[in-house]
């Protein structure tokens, strides 16, 4: 069944992109559908309206637990941001609970739209059958990233002589903050004051990666380490 989106206190009626999703469907009065929320909770309703608004009644509820971990990924966004929607997909296709758009020394682009990367993230969730959307935080600091707080916290950065893979030192069942660079990578200083800063210096890999590449595989490697625990 294909699921519609329906934000927490909200009248039961589906927005404008949801009702063209339904006539698309072809749906009208009677026909069931399934619902979330974006928060854990899905739901079954009955449409009482298919003419200039799709109104409905909710039939059953139940509510999905959040994971027992917590992955947020803080990205200096790409000069192209195609990459960074595709990003944002993708992360929230494997529910990365959050994503956090970082401002650094070389960062070539200074401002993302939350409002479309939040309908994206919307889609995927749909797409996907979660009940979780991730948190998406417009562009942040980097000293301001850093007072985040996390159970382990990483900085991935091209060094061919780091040994550590991250892979080899994730806790499973706890709260991670990942701290991805912009295309011309950290600054010197930056990496300086995350290490400083209790942050643990890891590799993904024997390749340069691009920014939402290396993304991905560090939060594809954190949610594989806790497929146990879901």
């Amino acid at each position: 069944m294909d699921l519609f989106y329906h934000p927490p206190g909200s009248d039961y009626v589906l927005s404008e992109d949801e009702a063209h999703h339904a006539r698309v469907l072809r749906l009208v009065i009677g026909d069931c559908i399934a619902l979330v929320d974006g928060r854990g909770k899905r739901m079954e309703a009955e449409l009482t309206s298919d003419k200039k608004e799709f109104r409905f009644t909710i039939t059953k509820e139940e509510v999905v637990p959040p994971a027992p971990y917590h992955i947020q990924v803080a990205v200096a966004p790409t000069k192209n941001l195609d990459r960074m929607e595709w990003l944002v997909e993708k992360c929230t296709e494997l529910g990365v609970q959050q994503i956090s758009f970082m401002r650094c020394n070389r960062s070539e682009r200074k401002t993302v739209n939350l409002d479309r990367l939040g309908k994206i993230a919307q889609s995927a969730m749909k797409q996907s059958q979660q009940a979780w959307l991730p948190e998406l935080n417009g562009m942040t600091g980097f000293d301001e990233i850093l007072l985040a707080k996390a159970d382990q916290r990483f900085i991935g950065y091209v060094d061919p002589h780091n040994p550590v893979h991250l892979k080899s030192v994730i806790k499973p069942g706890a709260s991670y903050l990942m701290l991805i660079g912009p295309e011309g990578d950290f600054s010197p200083d930056e990496i300086a004051t995350a290490l400083q800063s209790n942050f643990s210096q890891v590799s993904l890999g024997p390749t340069r990666l691009r920014t939402e590449t290396a993304a991905l595989v560090a939060c594809t490697l954190l949610q594989s380490a806790n497929a146990s625990t879901q």
